[in-house]
């Protein structure tokens, strides 16, 4: 009879819990604005199928440059690169990108969020930005995007990964649940200021990088009107990624730059990852950690460079897969 209690009891307080968390994610919150209003004057927004997509261009136009793509990781944008671009912009044509889901780009809650579907979004962008020759360079989630980005892009010139989340995305096994209401209780949590800035100062090896200022910039998707359909989405799609078996199948140059002290992350992943994929080249940046461009910007510019001399002229990836299509699912 006790036993039957105290399990009636623990069923009580589950339920409780789960009442009090459903409450929570579907408190209503303050009205967000237009992405539009949030725009600095340096972006820019490209119209693809079914989707807009903010971006900013570094450097020179000039067609004869290396053209890189910067993708961000999770949670992020394209001010991830708010270091590293305008250093790459004295050799290269730089363009970082918002992903569909993130910073100022569209939100819509009818969307395909999976590293698939947003490669095939880089690639779109890519072309109608003029790079016809693009090096995809990805950021954590963003390094597997850019993977499935060069196998899709039979132009692909190149591939930079900054310890990407491929062999391993260091996203709790609650996080991948898409039980509601957990995938809108974690885009809340993601929405918070606090929250973000408590996990991005465990991040980095010198947490004094989180200023305000960085702070202004990551939140700046959360301020946007489709922010929590769109996070929501986008939670409720997450999956661990299946980019292992595509490794074999990278043709192009590729160049693994990785911060060592990766809390997230053990350093043997990253001569695992490097010998995957064929020639690839790996660069260790000792004092760096996860956000190894944010860290490391200048140094991590001047790797580029070196990696960029020794590619051929003539380097293109091997004739593309299917390119999944852009838009809504």
């Amino acid at each position: 009879m006790r036993r039957i209690k105290r399990l009636g009891w623990a069923a009580s307080l589950v339920i409780a819990l789960y009442v009090a968390l459903f409450i929570y994610a579907y408190w209503p919150t303050e009205p967000g604005v237009p992405a539009a209003r949030l725009a600095q004057p340096e972006d820019r927004f490209v119209e693809l199928p079914g989707i807009a997509v903010r971006y900013r261009r570094y450097g020179s136009a000039d067609p004869t440059r290396p053209q890189i793509l910067l993708i961000h990781g999770f949670a992020n944008s394209l001010q991830s690169f708010r270091s590293l671009a305008p250093e790459l912009a004295n050799c290269c044509n730089v363009i970082a990108i918002d992903m569909p889901g993130y910073g100022l780009s569209d939100k819509p809650a009818k969307f395909d969020y999976h590293n698939g579907p947003q490669a095939a979004v880089m690639v779109a962008a890519a072309r109608a930005l003029g790079f016809d020759r693009p090096i995809y360079a990805g950021h954590s989630l963003g390094g597997a995007v850019a993977l499935r980005a060069t196998l899709q892009d039979q132009h692909a010139r190149g591939l930079i990964l900054m310890n990407p989340g491929i062999l391993t995305t260091g996203v709790p096994k609650i996080a991948q649940l898409p039980v509601p209401p957990l995938p809108r209780l974690f885009a809340k949590q993601f929405g918070d200021r606090a929250f973000r800035e408590r996990l991005l100062k465990r991040s980095y090896v010198d947490p004094s990088i989180v200023t305000p200022e960085v702070m202004d910039d990551v939140m700046i998707g959360s301020r946007t009107a489709d922010y929590l359909a769109g996070e929501t989405s986008v939670m409720s799609q997450y999956a661990e990624g299946e980019e292992i078996p595509l490794l074999k199948q990278v043709r192009v140059p590729t160049l693994v730059l990785w911060g060592d002290q990766d809390h997230n992350k053990l350093l043997s992943e990253s001569t695992q990852l490097a010998a995957a994929i064929d020639g690839a080249s790996l660069v260790h940046f000792p004092d760096a950690g996860h956000y190894v461009h944010e860290e490391a910007p200048a140094a991590v510019a001047r790797a580029i460079e070196r990696w960029l001399t020794t590619l051929p002229v003539n380097s293109l990836a091997a004739p593309a897969a299917e390119v999944p299509a852009v838009g809504g699912r």
